[in-house]
């Protein structure tokens, strides 16, 4: 197991840079940059752009270098120096930009997946031990609800339902804590609106959970070691949780590599609805304007959660299945 851990970390950082590379290569794909857009803002405005001013704004941003120069040398601040370069339309620092937002998506994130366990593990449980059941067939109903219906609709349906009760269910903070510097209470107050944002994002994963759980583990109930082990008496409950449950959460566990960041990058569309500070909005925004530092930055960060993902839900799977090995056949 330590050498596994050790060989994956080793490639760590190679598969990082090949992301990186393709990411910067993908957003300067589309014609033009950001330099175009802006200077096109400007005269629409019919604010006059002498060939100097742009000849000045493509040397302050780094424009007359060749793409491959533009990426080493953004690469290479950011090994040496933590510099993610500068992002065009904030006209700040990336870090700047992305570095509290970063923090709260993760904080969302991390709490939606534990909403998104916590309510699937057990429902998936029941479902499958009380198969054909009145509430089988209502989870199952409520399933595919929350796979079918998009995260942006359900917020707009209880941004409406709050309205008619007098309620403000959007954003993170009331109003006298968003631009606050961050307290108890403004925790506190971040914690009283978050609930929803957790529920909308969490429902279409939750849903998918319950389905997975629910047939992994009906697969499991009828495999002959379960009934053998109840032929034998063992205790139902023992046995459920020993051994059926335990390998039935395997495909939930490899999911851990994907899921961080389909979370994050899927609740774009709920950010802009409920009017999160999250990076959802930021990343958007960001790829329409080809602000190729902060959506590059955005990228390399959401590889790195994938791939440091992926690498845990390999630890945790060979520790909760002792059949998965990683290592040389016959060791």
């Amino acid at each position: 197991m330590l050498e596994f851990i050790i060989r994956r970390l080793i490639l760590f950082i190679p598969l990082l840079f090949v992301v990186s590379v393709v990411s910067f290569v993908i957003i300067q794909l589309p014609p033009g940059d950001f330099l175009t857009s802006y200077i096109q803002q400007l005269r629409a405005t019919g604010t006059d752009v002498s060939e100097e001013t742009i000849q000045s704004l493509i040397k302050i941003y780094g424009l007359d270098q060749p793409a491959y120069i533009q990426y080493f040398t953004w690469i290479k601040n950011i090994i040496l120096r933590g510099d993610f370069g500068r992002s065009f339309q904030w006209n700040k620092p990336v870090k700047e930009v992305i570095g509290e937002r970063i923090a709260l998506t993760v904080f969302i994130s991390l709490l939606t997946m534990c909403f998104t366990w916590i309510v699937a593990i057990p429902i998936g449980i029941y479902s499958a031990t009380h198969q054909y059941t009145f509430f089988d067939y209502f989870f199952t109903f409520v399933g595919f609800v929350g796979i079918s219906m998009p995260g942006f609709l359900l917020a707009l349906i209880i941004i409406w339902i709050a309205h008619l009760y007098g309620l403000n269910v959007t954003g993170l903070f009331s109003e006298a804590f968003i631009e606050a510097p961050w307290s108890l209470a403004k925790v506190i107050d971040m914690l009283k609106h978050i609930w929803v944002a957790i529920i909308v994002i969490g429902l279409s994963g939750t849903a998918g959970l319950i389905r997975i759980m629910r047939a992994t583990l009906l697969d499991e109930l009828r495999k002959q070691y379960v009934i053998t082990a109840r032929a034998k008496g063992l205790p139902e409950r023992k046995l459920l949780f020993k051994y059926p449950v335990r390998l039935a959460i395997n495909p939930l566990i490899s999911t851990i590599g994907w899921m961080l960041p389909s979370v994050i990058s899927g609740e774009t569309l709920v950010s802009i609805v409920l009017n999160l500070q999250t990076t959802g909005p930021v990343l958007l925004r960001a790829t329409m304007q080809q602000d190729m530092y902060l959506a590059g930055s955005f990228v390399l960060i959401l590889s790195a959660l994938t791939l440091t993902g992926t690498l845990i839900s390999d630890i945790l799977l060979a520790w909760v299945d002792p059949r998965i090995r990683y290592g040389k056949v016959g060791e």
